[in-house]
């Protein structure tokens, strides 16, 4: 580790420690504004943490960040300062010296051993993916009918592209027993009462073997920000952001399913078609989240806003669980016709796809934009409830008027 990076993570955690000790004081006090998210009390304030920008404020104890959709616009990648934040207990880490930090690889694997973050830098290949990291939560705020959790907009997700090394490398050192069966990992962070389940996440071995699984230590060029899991982060492209545990420092293999809270009890939503259900239904079984649901969001218009007459470009983003976007169409009347838009570069099955669009936008009208996408599986938007408001992909409709 170089002196500059470690004085650049012991430099900016303190202000960090200041922010989180004093939590929603903190992040109100540092307010300059709010917003409004466009749902029943959608009001956020807006606070600068440490490493980041202004971002909307859910709790600032655990540490719940989201990014203000405007940022969507401005690329396929999410700047680091803008990047969304989901810890999911109250103690996390303000302090890492990189110098000691280490991830331990144990469990049923012949050689265990552990790994500081200069030998795990100098000893594997490195890789670079990008790969959108999304919130399960992602868009709850507009679930109807209303369910409990964390109430976001759409601003729990990003895009990034993430360089570290395979984790299938470092298992391979590890030799990983016959008959194990999955992957467990934590990180730094952890509960302020000892009866709180410890936030541990499993994947099947064959995930965690799949060439695209990460421990990165880059974001964007740079360091990860302390907030998005510095040191090292596990990436898992395609899945739900629970299993992309930050500040990761232990790697067990296990030979019998993990049977944590994390796993059995949380993280899950219906084993039926579409994982929907009606708010009255009761008795299903349930099973693990995992992939992401294919997306689409208008970026560069907003609802109620007064558009000029004439041609104008609709601009926007699609994403899937990782097989590609292989179109996405645009309809100017709610939902009743569609037209295609044109896709932006490909740059890789897990990434944000930008796409543009062209309207004709008579004087005088009131329009509903919307987009769909699809898929290279098949696989397009659709309107489904659970109760934990979990992976929500509907069509997203923006309502306009033309001025005359």
């Amino acid at each position: 580790m170089t002196l500059s990076r470690r004085a650049f993570a012991l430099g900016t955690t303190a202000a960090i420690a200041t922010a989180l000790t004093n939590g929603t004081r903190a992040a109100s006090a540092a307010a300059a504004t709010a917003v409004e998210l466009p749902f029943d009390n959608g009001a956020r304030p807006l606070s600068a943490f440490p490493q980041k920008r202004s971002l909307i404020v859910l709790t600032s104890r655990p540490v719940q960040l989201e990014t203000p959709f405007s940022v969507f616009d401005n690329g396929e990648f999410t700047p680091n300062d803008a990047f969304f934040v989901r810890w999911h207990l109250p103690e996390v880490p303000t302090r890492v010296d990189t110098t000691t930090f280490r991830i331990a690889v144990r469990g049923a694997v012949a050689t265990p051993f552990s790994l500081s973050v200069d030998e795990l830098r100098s000893a594997f290949d490195p890789v670079e993916i990008n790969a959108v990291l999304e919130c399960a939560g992602n868009s709850r705020g507009f679930v109807a009918p209303r369910v409990p959790g964390g109430q976001w907009g759409n601003g729990a997700m990003g895009n990034a592209r993430w360089k570290g090394v395979r984790l299938r490398d470092v298992l391979a050192r590890a030799g990983v027993a016959e008959g194990a069966v999955q992957v467990r990992f934590q990180g730094a962070e952890r509960p302020t009462l000892a009866a709180t389940p410890p936030f541990l996440k499993s994947l099947e071995l064959n995930v965690a073997r799949d060439p695209n699984t990460l421990i990165a230590y880059e974001m964007n060029g740079a360091d990860l920000p302390l907030l998005n899991g510095f040191p090292v982060r596990l990436i898992v492209p395609g899945y739900f952001g629970t299993y992309w545990v930050k500040a990761l420092n232990d790697i067990e293999v296990l030979s019998q399913p993990d049977q944590n809270f994390w796993m059995k009890s949380a993280y899950r939503w219906p084993d039926t078609p579409n994982h929907s259900v009606a708010p009255a239904d009761s008795g299903y079984a349930t099973v693990p989240i995992t992939n992401l649901t294919v997306r689409s969001f208008i970026t560069n218009v907003v609802s109620a806003a007064v558009l000029k007459p004439g041609r104008r470009t609709i601009r926007g983003i699609a994403f899937d669980g990782g097989t590609g976007i292989k179109n996405v169409a645009l309809s100017q009347d709610g939902g009743v016709t569609w037209s295609d838009a044109t896709l932006g570069p490909d740059l890789g099955p897990f990434s944000f796809r930008r796409w543009t669009a062209t309207v004709d936008l008579r004087a005088g009208s009131s329009v509903v934009l919307a987009s769909k996408a699809t898929a290279n599986d098949g696989s397009t938007q659709v309107d489904r409830w659970n109760p934990s408001g979990y992976a929500r992909n509907a069509v997203e409709t923006i309502a306009v008027s033309v001025a005359s």
